[in-house]
């Protein structure tokens, strides 16, 4: 991975990162301070909180993004401890689909003239849970990219020994 690449993806990690606490910073004051008053329409305090746990999930997917990145740059990435980080996207990613259930489950008794909403919703769920199986997937294919990294450093060594 080029210099050029990494530094983007960095910038762009650093934005993302920045306004995602920015956000989460006004929803938990909007939360404390009460300032906003709820007309019965949404159930603004229990989706702040959700917004403020799916933007969490975020942030945790955004810092193991960033600690892949430097163990790229750093050649690492074919170790056993990838796979933390791996395993931390994996597991922000099933949190956000699982806040999007429970946004789905808010938004639900206000959409009682149209499910259809609600069956998107839960398709787009679903959907999350997806991308979920697809970094899975390849954290597989890491698994076996390391495995092969080891063998061949093995193979390596004992061609070492026989010269």
């Amino acid at each position: 991975m080029g210099k050029l690449t990494v530094r983007a993806l960095r910038a762009v990690l650093v934005v993302v990162l920045t306004g995602t606490v920015f956000v989460q910073a006004l929803m938990v004051w909007a939360l404390v301070s009460g300032s906003d008053p709820e007309d019965g329409s949404l159930p603004l305090t229990p989706l702040r909180v959700v917004t403020i746990l799916g933007i969490g999930a975020a942030q945790v997917a955004l810092v193991c993004v960033w600690r892949l990145v430097t163990m790229v740059r750093r050649g690492t990435v074919f170790s056993h401890a990838a796979f933390r980080y791996v395993d931390g996207i994996i597991g922000a990613i099933v949190a956000a689909a699982l806040v999007w259930f429970a946004v789905t489950a808010l938004n639900a008794p206000g959409q009682r003239d149209d499910p259809g909403v609600t069956l998107i919703m839960g398709g787009i769920g679903v959907a999350i849970l997806g991308v979920a199986l697809i970094v899975l997937v390849l954290r597989m294919l890491l698994a076996q990219a390391v495995a092969r990294d080891v063998e061949a450093a093995q193979m390596q060594a004992e061609l070492d020994e026989v010269i």
